[in-house]
């Protein structure tokens, strides 16, 4: 679920060092946006970008900007982009391709449009397919005069380690638990208090997140995930309780948010456990995080990734289970 338009807290010090560069005599023409999803890092992006190639007595216009080039999912197919063009819900390609990029670079060879600066937001980066980051590096390794990459991640140590060697970082932080309750009630009045509270535990302080956790009603989900995480399920009951509280066939978005969910679950259970049980949710964490790295562009079963998150969340329960190799 995109959150862009939403402000959320947390950005004074990306925007003051962000300024801080804008003001100084050589601008760096790489920046990696990072932190945990949901922190608005897109629509900080956009703001910034625009802030980039404004320049004094051009007027700026309102809506998309010429010289702001935005590289996105594009809609899964033909039938999709047409519900996007009505502006109806679509689905969306699971990785951003090596022709987008060509087709970016193709546009970086003629002059900006109203100034001197063109700015290229890529969101997220974490999903260019492999060709389409070794296309980019190419720009970040010899940029054009006057172009600006602002490259949006959720988890930059993903990223090619090339691709962060030409760029600087800007730390996006999670926020305390006080700050993404005021966003739940400003933007999900209709959310009860235990609602918000499981929300608020489940999204590690990032405010999308828990937005998320109460439009996709993850609340039941949630429950199960801690019952097995904390007492295992040796009979395969509640992971069967699990794959319907998912849905027989989820969407994308409804997977990732399920695997976002059972990475804080298992987050949640570190504290205090002895150590050979903190070795297996250790294990399980590593497990659910390569999961969640390769669901956006794998094209996974549904069913079977439901059970596999379940059983890696039976992993680290209290006693360990036979094994079922």
């Amino acid at each position: 679920m995109n959150h862009g338009h939403l402000r959320l807290a947390g950005h004074e010090e990306p925007w003051r060092e962000w300024r801080d560069a804008l003001s100084g005599t050589r601008m760096h023409h790489g920046w990696i946006l990072g932190g945990r999803k949901g922190l608005g890092k897109a629509s900080f992006a956009l703001a910034a970008a625009r802030e980039l190639v404004a320049e004094p007595g051009i007027p700026q216009p309102p809506g998309e900007h010429p010289d702001v080039i935005v590289l996105s999912h594009l809609p899964a197919s033909a039938d999709d982009e047409a519900k996007k063009a009505e502006g109806k819900p679509y689905q969306v390609k699971r990785s951003i391709g090596i022709a987008q990029i060509r087709e970016m670079q193709h546009r970086l060879v003629t002059r900006p449009t109203l100034g001197s600066r063109r700015a290229i937001v890529i969101d997220p980066a974490d999903d260019l397919e492999k060709p389409a980051a070794n296309a980019l590096l190419k720009s970040l390794e010899e940029p054009p005069a006057g172009s600006f990459f602002l490259l949006v991640s959720h988890r930059p140590g993903r990223l090619l380690a090339t691709i962060r060697s030409r760029c600087r970082m800007l730390r996006f932080p999670s926020l305390p638990n006080a700050e993404v309750d005021a966003v739940l009630r400003a933007n999900a009045p209709n959310a009860d208090a235990a609602t918000r509270a499981a929300a608020i535990a489940a999204a590690c302080g990032s405010p999308g997140a828990a937005l998320d956790f109460v439009a996709q009603d993850l609340g039941p989900l949630h429950h199960l995930m801690q019952r097995i995480a904390q007492a295992g399920d040796p009979g395969f009951a509640l992971r069967s309780e699990l794959a319907q509280a998912i849905g027989q066939r989820p969407d994308r978005e409804r997977v990732l948010a399920s695997l976002e969910l059972a990475r804080a679950v298992l987050a949640s259970e570190i504290r205090g456990v002895e150590a050979a049980r903190l070795l297996r949710i250790v294990e399980a964490h590593g497990e659910i995080n390569r999961l969640a790295g390769q669901a956006p562009t794998y094209n996974f079963d549904p069913a079977l990734l439901v059970m596999e998150i379940g059983t890696l969340l039976a992993s680290a329960a209290v006693d360990r289970e036979p094994g079922h190799g």
